[in-house]
């Protein structure tokens, strides 16, 4: 983790942790890192979007100033899902993507995720490259004359493109089915119904006005009680939220109980095993992943590897061992045969294809994977990460977590672990006795932050 660049892009509240004249350094760096990998003096092209924050326009307007400040051309793609950008890129054969957004994260908050040109999040040593020189503005360059960048207007085109190509992942006909989705007042806003409008679906979207100050605001797929109780008293089918990017999705089944991104996973990775299409018939999750998920796995002939949180793990072991499909429990789902990111409503429609093909409920298909108790409890950090990473290297810290974790038995674990993107710790138990498991996690809720005050 770089000074700057966390384990997804750079975050922070506007003008406070990010303000224009960063994101303008960072645009003058992106684009001279970018352009080394140009031949004969040619101009890099970046792909930007962004999603429906009030900050997104000041922050888009500055990187893009910078880009074409330090030569570089920019297809703005205006409010657009993060994958979105990810697959644009690709598909327009630009040197990078750009994406201005906070993912789930309150409104006040904004970041900046980069894309190199094959569709995937640019690498450590280039992050800390760009790093570099929004650290030593001197070495920034600002060109002239015909070597200033520009504006290139295609970007609806390829818009259309990217809702075309979700829309195809279905593969066929999708029986109609009564469906509400939660679009978090956020990215998907503006793609969902064209992409949803496909296929012979009674649909109803909700939280689709955004404001700039009302994304991920009590909805979306980090707040998915309200939508259960809405699917049960309109009698929908299902229920599908995303995040305020939209690269994130969760579903709530006809009862209004929540389908997770491992039970999603697990459910379209039994129908890829039966026709043949699951790589090595293996998917890749992670440490966070419930128990009843790996006894599912197990049952179904399916190989569970678990990487560490975050989906950049979950891509990168994905890749190195030629899996293809991933996902974390928070919604992240990764189908690498279609695109290089995780991508909401692409893993809704993969979704909405098998349980059209199933015939079966939604509630059928994911009481198939049994759930052991989970708690669940973040822990805010005073200092940031600083502290974050001296409490996870701490033995006294460590000491405690593994008496605790004893208690359990064989028949449950902790986690414990530093938030990628935010001022927390994160405390995981997993038990079959469910009364434990919220005994042993405010136990080390309430230790960790009597600890983090000796820091």
């Amino acid at each position: 983790m770089g000074k700057y660049f966390g384990t997804d892009g750079i975050r922070g509240v506007v003008n406070k942790d990010l303000n224009a004249d960063m994101a303008f350094k960072v645009g003058q760096a992106a684009a001279m890192v970018l352009a080394e990998t140009k031949e004969n003096g040619a101009k890099p092209l970046f792909t930007i979007g962004k999603d429906t924050r009030i900050s997104g326009d000041m922050l888009e307007a500055a990187i893009t100033a910078g880009l074409c400040s330090a030569g570089a051309e920019v297809m703005q793609l205006g409010v657009i899902p993060t994958p979105a950008v990810a697959y644009i890129t690709v598909d327009s054969g630009a040197d990078a993507g750009i994406v201005i957004s906070a993912s789930h994260n309150p409104y006040e908050h904004n970041g900046i995720k980069i894309f190199n040109g094959r569709g995937f999040k640019l690498s450590d040593e280039l992050e800390l490259e760009i790093e570099a020189l929004v650290d030593d503005p001197d070495r920034l360059e600002r060109r002239t004359n015909g070597d200033i960048g520009r504006i290139i207007n295609r970007g609806p085109e390829y818009v259309d493109r990217y809702i075309e190509h979700v829309a195809s992942a279905a593969e066929g006909k999708i029986r109609r089915m009564k469906v509400m989705v939660d679009c978090a007042n956020g990215a998907a806003s503006r793609t969902v119904d064209e992409i949803f409008s496909r296929f012979p679906l009674d649909l109803e979207l909700i939280k689709d006005h955004p404001d700039g100050c009302n994304i991920n605001d009590r909805c979306g797929s980090t707040h998915i009680d309200n939508l259960g109780r809405m699917v049960v008293a309109g009698g929908f089918d299902i229920g599908i939220a995303f995040d305020g990017d939209a690269d994130r999705c969760l579903v709530v089944d006809e009862n209004g109980k929540l389908v997770d991104g491992d039970k999603i996973m697990a459910i379209c990775a039994k129908t890829m095993v039966e026709k043949g299409e699951l790589k090595q018939n293996a998917i890749v999750a992670t440490v966070m992943s419930n128990l009843g998920f790996h006894e599912f796995c197990r049952k179904n002939g399916i190989a569970l590897h678990c990487a560490a949180v975050g989906d950049r793990n979950v891509l990168e072991m994905m890749q190195k061992n030629g899996y293809n499909l991933g996902g974390e429990q928070s919604g992240h789902l990764i189908f690498l045969d279609n695109e290089t990111t995780g991508d909401g409503q692409l893993a809704a429609v993969k979704f909405l294809k098998v349980v059209s093909d199933t015939g079966k409920k939604v509630s059928e298909l994911a009481d198939e994977i049994p759930t052991y108790p989970q708690v669940l409890i973040n822990v805010p950090i005073e200092g940031g990460n600083d502290i974050k990473k001296a409490l996870m290297e701490d033995g006294e810290v460590r000491q405690r977590v593994e008496e605790e974790e004893k208690k359990l038995g064989d028949t449950g674990r902790v986690l414990v672990r530093a938030s990628g993107t935010e001022a927390l710790i994160r405390i995981m138990v997993e038990s079959a006795d469910s009364a434990l498991a919220d005994s042993i996690s405010s136990v080390l809720a309430d230790y960790i932050r009597k600890r983090s005050a000796a820091f």
